[in-house]
């Protein structure tokens, strides 16, 4: 089999476009100190590949040529890396922008021209804070009622301003104003993390707020995660860190005379209590609108009645710059309709489920108190459900404003986010309309980067339900759900994370996660079931090696997604540590496990009732070889020996314990019957001794065919179920299950009302904003699609409709580091079209379906190269291009 390469026909030079830095475009303020940078190579034709590349980086655009640039020239460097291309300059200085410019060479030696200038910008390094204290308005954490404290700052400025920058970490949530303007866009910032090891800290562009004169920098603060009093299951209120609110900031001001002004936080601030009565990430907020101070982040207001400010202790955690996505209000959603199941109650529907809050627009009499109550379905008598057993609080999703009554009046909460469809009103005077509240949806803001489309509407359904639901749960971390708990359920993340990294642009956001999942590691090496946590989870509900062992698998497939070779060397010893502590508790060739395949069909309170070792030992199983791919690829041979034997070692403790090798099936003693989940996970990992395969799997049809092509599998099967079907020659029963419409199936939640993912099968389910069951997505994007992304940030791809039954036509198209990846498939009769786009830097070995022989026509038939015909696929092996096949099948 031949594949193409620029000796044929390339189309004209490489070029250099979407450049950016530590993943990000133009990033304000990042830590790195050799920071990466990357691109995408785009050249027309087919076959292009690069093989050579020049980064320059200056003081100033006009300087970013190789005779000027005054930073770094790398000179020609030669290598087909497009990105993860660490800066190789002098020292970085803190606060400085630094622009910068790429030129390509492609396979022939012919250079291209350089790219559109780009940049990025230092945060503090190591400048730190300077002389910056932690301050707040109270010490200790009283209890939930204290009103949210605000913190102002005036001070003069004698010179024009010609560059500003705010760096400042409020905790556990800060809005920033300055001169009566809020700083940035973001919400909820910064990001939630265990602040005994890490705080983040937020970068803000100021200029444009700042003048000659008199200025005032203010903040609010809440409580989050960090100050939680409200009593909880997982001990919020009881966290090592726990404390009041604080803010610890910097304002260098850069002045056209060359002069610097700085303003930071200190005892000369002034402090008071806001009008933000009370907040709860778990209870809501309520906000006394007489209260506000009008003015009070503006020159000219009098705050001789404000306390001087408090200094206070520094949080343990070392302060870093924020380099993920922040959480921003994405949308804005009016109400489809009002019902009022009460006098003086009104609920409406706004026909989504979301995480976010609710706007309200109002003209009330001062005093009078509207109560909006948020939650994600209705009880029999019309009103909104609102209870969490887990909150020690009869309040729950519940915001409170108190008008002021100075005419219209709009309000939004800003320290908590809700899990809701339907919004109650009470104490709202009249009746409402489309204008009086509005549903504001509100998450990290991660790119969206691929587009499914099928002709099988419910498989559209599906992908664009795990795609909201997904959102809904990305908060800073991956939450289970932003209604009930809020925290980040390893578990959950494990499962959901190839669909994550599918549909979205997940680097930075999981390289941050990643970074919690370390610090949360103990002396031992353990890691809980939520990440953050305070001390929760290490010993509630575990061990649970098929939650705990996310922190191998995310970090191994950050090079299978990203290429990220940086972030494996950062966290070698931490995961190699990990799954030692694991491999201890081995006993009998096993690794036990509380929790197992959670809420599959009839268990709609927890475990499984089939033995939680079998699947436990197949995700650690898992994890070692994942842990030993990464060693692999960071050159480390004597570990990697040792962690495929103990690998190899598990294999063999599950098969002994658990496969009935006569009858061709795995199944533990407390099975009550056939259990799918396993015998998929067994499949789905390779662990199944391979004269045992056909026995294995046709068990596994057969029990699925018994049920009416039904599924008995919880979170862990529901992912790996399909697929392993497709695999193994039965997507035509994949396709029954996938497409199934009465319980237990996707097709029955919405036929119930759904438009996100729940956490039961049942419809009584506690959560409908819980993505671990939904990630039959990926099936849809990987086998009815096709598309399928082999190793080192797409580097070698796959693409392989395999999963064709009840579907006529399929596309996906998704943007990588190395640029656009397409499939787009139809069946017309006998007659079945494939079209493929391959980026440079990409190859890709295509699968069309044929019949006995190659009789396919591939478009350019001169560069495509020779097709071998394989297993009723014709499998041409191509480069970058844009590429048609056809087929006749039967």
């Amino acid at each position: 089999m031949s594949v193409a390469s620029d000796s044929w026909t390339p189309g004209g030079p490489l070029t250099a476009d979407k450049l950016t830095t530590e993943y990000a475009d133009r990033p304000l303020g990042t830590d790195a100190t050799r920071p990466r940078l990357g691109w995408i190579a785009t050249a027309p034709g087919y076959g292009a590949t690069q093989s050579a590349y020049q980064v320059l980086v200056a003081s100033s655009p006009e300087l970013l040529t190789p005779e000027a640039a005054d930073v770094w020239d790398s000179g020609q460097v030669a290598s087909a890396r497009s990105f993860g291309i660490e800066y190789d300059g002098p020292a970085l200085s803190p606060r400085t922008r630094y622009h910068w410019a790429v030129r390509l060479w492609d396979g022939l030696d012919q250079v291209g021209r350089w790219s559109a200038p780009s940049w990025f910008e230092t945060g503090l390094l190591g400048d730190g804070f300077g002389s910056a204290q932690w301050i707040g308005a109270r010490e200790e954490v009283r209890d939930e009622d204290v009103p949210a404290p605000l913190l102002r700052r005036a001070f003069a400025l004698g010179a024009p301003v010609e560059r500003a920058r705010l760096y400042a970490s409020g905790l556990a949530y800060q809005e920033l104003r300055i001169n009566g303007q809020r700083v940035g866009d973001s919400v909820l910032d910064p990001g939630f993390t265990d602040y005994e090891e890490t705080v983040l800290s937020v970068a803000y562009d100021v200029t444009g707020l700042l003048r000659s004169g008199d200025n005032v920098l203010g903040a609010e603060l809440g409580r989050g995660f960090f100050g939680l009093s409200t009593s909880n299951t997982w001990r919020w209120h009881q966290t090592p860190w726990n404390a009041e609110p604080r803010l610890l900031a910097r304002l260098v001001i850069e002045h056209s005379d060359g002069t610097v002004t700085e303003i930071v936080t200190d005892d000369a601030w002034r402090v008071t209590d806001g009008p933000t009565r009370s907040d709860s990430l778990f209870c809501g907020e309520t906000y006394d609108a007489r209260l506000h101070p009008d003015g009070w982040d503006e020159a000219g207001f009098d705050d001789s009645g404000w306390s001087a400010a408090l200094v206070v202790p520094a949080p343990r955690g070392e302060v870093r710059a924020q380099e993920h996505e922040p959480i921003r209000v994405i949308e804005d959603v009016a109400p489809v309709s009002f019902t009022q199941p009460k006098p003086g109650v009104w609920v409406a529907d706004f026909g989504r489920t979301t995480a976010g809050w609710t706007k309200l627009r109002v003209s009330a009499p001062a005093g009078t108190t509207i109560s909006l109550t948020h939650g994600e379905w209705l009880l029999a008598d019309g009103t909104v459900f609102a209870q969490n057993k887990h909150v020690h609080k009869d309040r729950f999703q519940r915001d409170e404003y108190i008008a002021s009554g100075n005419g219209i009046e709009e309000w939004e909460p800003r320290f908590s986010y809700k899990g809701f469809r339907y919004v109650q009103l009470e104490g709202f005077p009249g009746e409402p309309t489309t204008g009086s509240v509005t549903m504001r949806v509100v998450h990290s803001d991660v790119a969206m980067i691929s587009r499914f489309s099928a002709s099988q509407p419910l498989y559209e359904q599906i992908d664009q339900a795990m795609r909201r639901t997904v959102l809904n749960n990305l908060h800073g971390i991956p939450t289970d759900t932003p209604k009930l708990e809020k925290n980040g359920w390893t578990g959950d993340a494990q499962v959901g994370a190839p669909t994550m990294a599918g549909t979205l642009g997940m680097a930075r956001f999981f390289t941050k996660w990643l970074g919690d999942l370390r610090d949360s590691q103990d002396a031992d090496g353990r890691l809980p079931v939520i990440v953050p946590t305070g001390d929760w989870g290490y010993t509630e509900l575990a061990p649970a090696t098929e939650w705990s062992t996310v922190y191998p698998f995310i970090l191994r497939e950050m090079h299978r997604w990203y290429g990220d070779e940086r972030l494996l060397a950062d966290h070698w010893d931490a995961v190699r540590r990990y799954v030692l502590y694991e491999l201890d508790r081995v006993e009998d060739g096993l690794s036990l496990s509380v929790l197992g395949d959670w809420i599959p069909p009839g268990y709609p309170e927890g475990p499984p009732p089939e033995d939680r070792r079998l699947t436990g030992t197949a995700y650690l199983y898992r994890a070692l070889l994942a842990v030993a791919e990464i060693g692999e690829i960071l050159g480390h041979p004597v570990e990697v020996s040792l962690l495929r034997k103990s690998a190899a070692e598990l294999a063999d403790g599950l098969n002994r314990a658990f496969l009935d090798r006569e009858a061709g099936l795995y199944r533990s003693e407390s099975d009550p019957e056939y259990r799918q989940t396993s015998n998929a996970v067994p499949l789905a990992f390779g662990m199944v001794p391979e004269d045992l395969v056909p026995a294995v799997v046709a068990n596994l049809v057969a029990d699925i065919e018994a049920r009416g092509f039904h599924l008995n599998t919880g979170c862990l099967g529901v992912g790996v179920l399909l697929p392993v079907l497709t695999a193994h020659g039965h997507a035509d029963v994949a396709a029954k299950v996938a497409l199934q419409r009465t319980y237990p199936s996707w097709g029955y939640w919405f036929d119930n009302g759904a438009d996100t993912m729940w956490e039961m099968w049942e419809t009584d389910t506690r959560s409908r904003n819980h993505y671990f069951q939904g990630t039959v997505a990926q099936w849809l994007l990987e086998n009815v699609a096709g598309l399928r992304n082999l190793a080192n940030g797409w580097e070698r791809i796959l693409v392989r409709p395999d999963a064709r039954s009840q579907v006529d036509s399929a596309s996906l198209r998704t943007d990588t580091v190395r640029g656009r990846v397409s499939v787009s498939w139809r069946r017309v009769g006998r007659v079945f079209q494939l079209e493929v786009q391959v980026p440079v830097g990409a190859t890709a070995e295509v699968h069309v379906p044929a019949e006995q022989v190659c009789d396919v026509t591939a478009v350019p038939a001169p560069y495509a190269g020779e097709p071998v015909h394989r297993d009723g696929y014709c499998v041409f092996t191509v480069p970058s291009g844009h590429w048609n096949f056809t087929s006749r099948t039967s």
